[in-house]
């Protein structure tokens, strides 16, 4: 399988079937929507695998970049690919790599600062995304303003832990990315303006697991 990031760079693949690395158009739509909030951002990346998403927010302007993954052979993957990506730009964020579980390392770790953008990949049927919402919100791992991201599969989407507020919901055929806000948070108060690509804003304020209309009738998945 060849991985590449926009713009055409080759990363390694992970060895076996075990990782799945997000789609070139689930990460262009991801990246596309999240652009004015990159640039200078703490990202982190949770059940990262290769690291795709991770080296797509580095090239995209992140400032720092943590990803946290827990199959070792994969994290060297990963650790590869950052530091290939990182040593090809003038001028790149810092990055760390963290081979760990991810529940514990959030309910372990200091969260120091905290990060602008979360997103958290796992499989889709570990059963893993409420409780890394509950972990994050629990830990205090967002600053102010920030959004958790959770891709999983279109067919069944996980329970959300009733902190959180559901701002928009992305169907990108087999996989669908939730993107999510803690309740009370000055921006989720205010009912977010989310950009789309092709410079369109939709104020979108949405609670639990409502359902947005397929991506394709909103114009945001661009393939």
């Amino acid at each position: 399988m060849t991985l590449r990031l926009s713009g055409g760079r080759r990363l390694h693949s992970p060895p076996g079937d075990r990782a799945r690395p997000t789609a070139s158009r689930v990460r262009q739509a991801v990246f596309n929507m999240l652009a004015p909030r990159l640039r200078g951002a703490h990202w982190l990346d949770l059940c990262s695998g290769s690291g795709v998403m991770a080296c797509e927010a580095l090239q995209h302007g992140a400032a720092a970049v943590v990803a946290v993954e827990q199959d070792r052979r994969i994290a060297e993957v990963a650790r590869s690919n950052l530091a290939l990506v990182a040593g090809g730009l003038p001028a790149s964020g810092s990055w760390t790599l963290c081979c760990r579980d991810v529940l514990h390392w959030l309910r372990e770790e200091p969260p120091g600062a905290g990060f602008d953008l979360i997103y958290c990949d796992p499989p889709y049927a570990a059963g893993l995304h409420g409780g890394v919402a509950q972990a994050v919100a629990t830990g205090g791992w967002l600053r102010p303003q920030g959004l958790l991201l959770l891709e999983c599969g279109s067919r069944q989407l996980p329970a959300i832990p009733a902190s959180w507020s559901v701002l928009t919901e992305r169907r990108y055929g087999a996989t669908t990315v939730l993107v999510l806000q803690e309740l009370g948070s000055a921006v989720e108060q205010a009912a977010p303006a989310i950009l789309v690509p092709g410079g369109h804003e939709q104020a979108q304020q949405r609670h639990g697991n409502q359902t947005e209309h397929d991506a394709a009738e909103q114009g945001f998945d661009h393939g």
